[in-house]
């Protein structure tokens, strides 16, 4: 009995480990021609700048391909999601249509800690923020994942790569670092890189691309 349990056990952790080294080895790669016309992508929102850099990045991108598109900050950050919303009036304006109710989608989440927040504290707002986040990722499920450098990114990629390992959805992360992070990566940044969890990782500046080789240099997107 007890040989059986280890048996079953090392066959399940030896299959994940395989499935680890698969998205390690996928992640980054073109996508296919076979992909859909359209990814369901979640954008995730960040307080001052970062939204600003964001909405600027969603104007070099093809709306048609990127849609639906679900908008999501922190659950005290509304206005990052008033920015985004006049982004999407504006180019439905543009466009003239009217905004489609299943098109655009805007969400809250809860932080992992806020500004000032002890660490002690941050222990329970942190499980409070994953188990949030799992029910996002849940009932989004989005192919693309666009994020800049929020912390509130983390617990969402989190999630998205633990689907990529279960094969629940496999969502492409791409994280392009601020404008403002000149000679080292953000705390958010940081993570990604170092885990592997982002799919392509942008840097703005080439300082920080000879420091993290594995990033892609592309220049001030501002």
């Amino acid at each position: 009995m007890a040989l059986g349990i280890i048996i079953g056990v090392s066959v399940i952790v030896s299959l994940l480990l395989i499935r680890l080294l698969h998205i390690l080895y996928r992640s980054g790669k073109p996508i296919s021609d076979k992909s859909p016309k359209s990814y369901s992508t979640l954008v995730v929102l960040g307080s001052g700048g970062h939204t600003a850099e964001m909405i600027n990045l969603l104007l070099a991108l093809d709306q048609n391909r990127f849609s639906p598109r679900y908008y999501i900050a922190a659950a005290t950050d509304n206005m990052s999601l008033q920015k985004a919303r006049s982004l999407e009036n504006s180019l439905a304006e543009k466009a003239g249509i009217k905004v489609a109710a299943d098109a655009v989608q805007y969400m809250q989440i809860y932080r992992s800690r806020e500004v000032g927040q002890s660490y002690i504290t941050s222990v329970w707002t942190t499980l409070v923020a994953l188990v949030h986040a799992l029910w996002l990722m849940l009932r989004v499920r989005p192919q693309v994942i666009l994020c800049n450098g929020p912390g509130t990114c983390i617990p969402l990629c989190a999630i998205a790569f633990l689907f990529k390992i279960v094969g629940i959805r496999w969502s492409s992360i791409f994280y392009v670092e601020s404008i403002a992070r000149v000679r080292r990566l953000s705390l958010s940044g940081l993570i990604l890189y170092k885990l592997r969890i982002a799919d392509r990782f942008f840097v703005q500046w080439p300082h920080l691309q000879r420091i993290y080789p594995r990033a892609d240099y592309v220049g001030c997107l501002m």
